[in-house]
């Protein structure tokens, strides 16, 4: 397990790290950044929390915009955010935004050209926590959150792998991409035609069905642009209703689809995790 250092930023009396690696998983060189509390130089092993961007982000965006280092010094638990997709001269890539290149949707891709490097799902599930847990002084005890697209994978991942979660929140989470422009053309290109596939892969659907819960938390503004067409919160909530999940659901006035709608709620939500992580 090799990792070459590009950046390093001291915060709060934590560091800001930002890595380069070869992925065996996605079969190529990724990027992910880590923010090491302060009880890390004192010889304490802390707690993970997992961030999964949006669209067009990279492993920066959350790390620069969010805020969530002062509140995760003080909590105690190390961030990881890794990057959106696979990256490379030779990795399959799309004209457009929402495919391809900053738009992995946290799938293992089945059709070519995409499922030679597309497979975020695993890469997020197995590789890159085997890589954390290796390499820095972190525990086993994880989290995860996302935003927009990733707030999909996270409540996905989450989902399917209760036993390897302690918690899972959400920012604007694409919560019904079977159903939305989005999620449409993204797993045909990456799943093919086959619906049932795509059900894998839709948190509504899923939660629906869940045999396993993971305490979860999802906010959403109502002033988003995307809400109505792409991100259907309404569906996951009915959801978790019919299924007891135990959901909570926050719709909040005013606020958009931006970082600065993150930032205003990243302290409630890390202590959300941080309570789950620290019992």
């Amino acid at each position: 397990m090799s990792l070459s250092i590009e950046s390093v930023n001291k915060n709060f009396g934590g560091w800001t790290k930002h890595y380069s690696h070869h992925s065996e998983t996605l079969n190529c060189d990724m990027r992910f950044a880590i923010y090491l509390p302060p009880q890390t130089a004192k010889g304490q092993k802390v707690p993970v929390v997992y961030f999964l961007s949006g669209l067009t982000c990279t492993d920066e965006n959350f790390m620069q915009k969010a805020g969530a280092q002062r509140v995760a010094a003080e909590l105690g638990v190390a961030i990881v955010a890794c990057d959106t997709s696979p990256r490379g001269t030779d990795v399959a890539d799309a004209d457009t935004y929402d495919l391809g290149k900053g738009a992995g949707f946290y799938v293992n891709a089945a059709q070519a050209p995409w499922n030679r490097h597309y497979q975020m799902y695993d890469y997020v599930l197995n590789e890159l926590p085997q890589l954390i847990e290796a390499m820095f002084p972190v525990t086993d005890q994880r989290s995860i959150f996302g935003h927009s697209m990733g707030g999909h994978g996270a409540l996905v991942l989450a989902l399917h792998n209760p036993e390897r979660y302690k918690s899972v929140s959400a920012f604007s989470p694409i919560s019904n991409p079977t159903n939305c422009p989005w999620g449409q053309k993204a797993f045909a290109a990456y799943l093919g035609e086959d619906r049932k596939t795509w059900a894998e892969y839709d948190a509504s659907l899923l939660m629906r069905k869940a045999l396993g819960a993971v305490p979860a938390l999802v906010d959403q503004g109502d002033a988003d642009d995307f809400l109505e067409e792409q991100l259907k919160p309404q569906t996951l909530e009915a959801a978790a209703k019919e299924s007891g999940y135990p959901l909570t659901f926050h719709q909040r006035e005013g606020y958009d689809h931006s970082y600065y709608f993150i930032s205003s709620f990243i302290e409630e939500h890390l202590r959300f995790h941080a309570d789950h992580l620290h019992p």
